[in-house]
């Protein structure tokens, strides 16, 4: 594994180190990082799953695919979602760097999305199509399913009707926490863990903000991903709003990433606990956690967010490439990887489906595609794309590629062209080589542009 000095010679070179040393031991014992295909037919996989038990997940056969897909969520449904929560930064994504145990395990015993892309980077909207446009809450209401929203993020959509709201504010602390117990992540986590445990409740939706706003965990998260040739983390539990320029000391970056490291850490810790509780209240809940904005540590020329309400952002994977993990009440699928491209319309179209409510949902549904398909006998009819609006950019993502058009001061469009997945952090632009891709793909992102067939060059 190279040292610090190799890393950082690494990161002015590129923008992004590929691991950290020094971490624990105990900590690199957690993180296993286990991967399975991402596409086709699952093939014969052994694991643990979240409860320790030994499972085996077998080719699917005719037999297998026609079991009643309502046994799914028989008991109940528990779905965390987390603003600035970024698929890239956790280990089950690729991240061997960062100890996130909780998200291996999940991903051991469900199906982890590869490929999930925001549509926007409002995280109002993207939670708005998580919820199928309020069919969850409705088709919910009318099953019978009390159903409760614990958060700390008050800028949440308006209240559902007939759902009960459990506000735990956070703070933008100064400084980190002295014990895990104080933090904002705990706190919300052991509200959530009340509510599950007192059994009222049949859908049980977690969702927290905090990760925009502070850094709190105990110094020695951070701490656990500094080796002895670096620097020290930055002190504070304050979220940095950085931009990058060519002044920028690559040691500051890196700095940000150990703290923000220590914090999925402490969020991993936090989930852990609530998919205990639940566990313990029946093992055959459902789970869904799921990510709705990314944070940029560097790539694209920013570090950190500015106020928690800010949508600005550009559509490149730091910001958009979001995590989610399914697991299943009756652990069907365990340990698969889909991917194909998907948005968050289409994971709400899922817990729907998965719940057994399509029959209650009202009408409608939009572009969504339910991923019910990969449930049964692995079936799903793939996106060729997925359009990316942002405030002054926009990005269209194929299999193939990923392009971003950013409007210039003079109202210009330019295009920036990625390959897929070799450049998986668009590092290297390449619309100066592919100029026919990058002018059908940029012709695909106008607003007024219609949803043409895209060539098989354009999609990859």
């Amino acid at each position: 594994m190279p040292g610090g000095k190799a890393i950082r010679r690494h990161q002015r070179r590129t923008g992004f180190s590929l691991s950290f040393p020094g971490l624990s031991r105990s900590l690199l014992r957690q993180a296993s990082g286990t991967r399975a295909p991402s596409r086709g037919t699952p093939v014969l996989w052994r694991g643990s799953d979240i409860s320790g038990r030994i499972v085996h997940n077998a080719r699917m056969t005719s037999s297998s695919s026609a079991a009643p897909v309502g046994s799914c969520f028989a008991g109940g449904l528990v779905v965390v979602t987390a603003d600035r929560l970024p698929a890239w930064m956790l280990s089950s994504y690729g991240a061997t760097w960062v100890s996130t145990p909780t998200f291996d395990a999940l991903a051991a015993a469900g199906i982890t999305l590869d490929r999930l892309v925001a549509t926007a980077l409002d995280p109002r909207r993207t939670l708005a199509d998580l919820t199928a446009a309020g069919w969850l809450w409705a088709a919910a209401a009318a099953a019978g399913w009390p159903a409760v929203i614990v958060t700390d993020d008050p800028r949440l959509p308006e209240r559902p009707a007939g759902v009960e709201i459990v506000a735990v504010p956070s703070a933008p602390e100064a400084t980190p926490a002295a014990d895990t117990a104080l933090t904002n992540l705990a706190r919300l986590f052991a509200r959530a863990e009340e509510i599950v445990a007192a059994g009222r409740h049949r859908l049980v939706w977690c969702h927290a903000g905090s990760l925009g706003t502070a850094w709190d965990a105990p110094p020695s998260f951070r701490e656990a991903y500094v080796d002895p040739d670096d620097p020290p983390p930055p002190a504070g539990a304050h979220v940095p709003d950085l931009a990058v320029t060519a002044d920028t000391d690559p040691d500051a970056i890196m700095g940000y990433r150990q703290a923000f490291a220590g914090q999925l850490t402490l969020f991993d810790a936090c989930l852990g606990g609530l998919v205990a509780a639940v566990r313990a209240l029946d093992p055959g809940w459902a789970i869904a956690v799921v990510g709705l904005r990314g944070m940029p540590l560097g790539l694209h020329g920013q570090v950190g967010c500015a106020a928690a309400d800010d949508t600005r952002g550009r559509p490149y994977g730091e910001w958009v490439h979001l995590p989610a993990i399914l697991v299943a009440a009756d652990g069907r699928m365990a340990g698969q990887r889909y991917g194909d491209l998907v948005t968050p319309a289409d994971v709400g179209a899922t817990l729907v489906d998965l719940a057994g409510w399509r029959d209650r949902a009202a009408s409608g549904g939009g572009d969504a595609r339910s991923l019910i398909g990969l449930f049964t006998d692995w079936h799903h009819e793939p996106r060729d794309r997925v359009i990316v609006s942002a405030s002054e950019s926009m990005a269209i993502v194929t299999n193939g590629w990923h392009l971003v058009a950013e409007c210039m001061a003079d109202g210009e469009r330019v295009a920036r062209l990625f390959a897929k997945p070799d450049d998986f952090f668009e590092l290297s632009d390449v619309a100066d080589r592919c100029p026919a891709v990058a002018e059908e793909l940029l012709a695909a992102t106008a607003p007024d542009a219609p949803s043409v067939p895209l060539s098989a060059e354009a999609l990859g």
